[in-house]
């Protein structure tokens, strides 16, 4: 019963670590890449969907997105989606849109950074979460007979061992990504 529970600690937590994970690529580095764009919904014929199932977007150069619309009635659409969203960008229409990501100044690392931040905090409060959650599933297993004391601590113990493992792989991811901020 114990193993179950920690089994499940286990795939909870690593999700809030690929969550995070999947939080960090939507936060801009300087250099173009898809995943900027994975958030936008366009309204198309009465539906927010989102951009990546309206165009193909790729990257031209280093600081260059490249949107190119399956249906080119929608260029103006997608174009104005882009600018309406809070990414702070202003793409270029022809018979593609072209998006410059413009460089990154002192502030804007820095806020990117805070970002970042946020979104490792909210990982952690996650894990925490998690823990708790697992540690009331024992002590209710304690207080039903299901298990004994020393269970309960041992798999208290363990529990614990695993939320240090996942927080300090989510300290692990923050550094890296606030290195790759930080990279001019």
């Amino acid at each position: 019963m114990i193993n179950d529970l920690k089994k499940d600690c286990e795939t909870r937590m690593r999700k809030s670590v690929e969550s995070l994970d999947q939080a960090f690529t939507r936060v801009r580095t300087g250099r173009a890449h898809p995943a900027i764009l994975k958030d936008i919904m366009v309204p198309y014929y009465g539906a927010d969907t989102p951009l990546t199932q309206l165009a193909n977007v790729g990257v031209e150069d280093a600081r260059t997105l490249i949107v190119q619309p399956y249906e080119r009635t929608m260029i103006a659409v997608i174009d104005k989606a882009i600018r309406n969203s809070d990414l702070g960008l202003n793409p270029i229409s022809g018979d593609v849109i072209r998006i410059p990501l413009p460089a990154l100044t002192e502030e804007s690392r820095r806020n990117m950074q805070k970002m970042a931040r946020g979104e490792a905090e909210n990982a952690r409060v996650a894990v925490r979460n998690i823990r708790r959650d697992v540690l009331a599933d024992m002590k209710e297993l304690l207080k039903e007979k299901e298990i004994s004391e020393d269970e309960e601590r041992r798999g208290s113990d363990d529990v614990q061992k695993i939320t240090d493992k996942y927080i300090a792989e989510i300290e692990k991811n923050l550094q890296a990504k606030e290195a790759e901020l930080m990279q001019v």
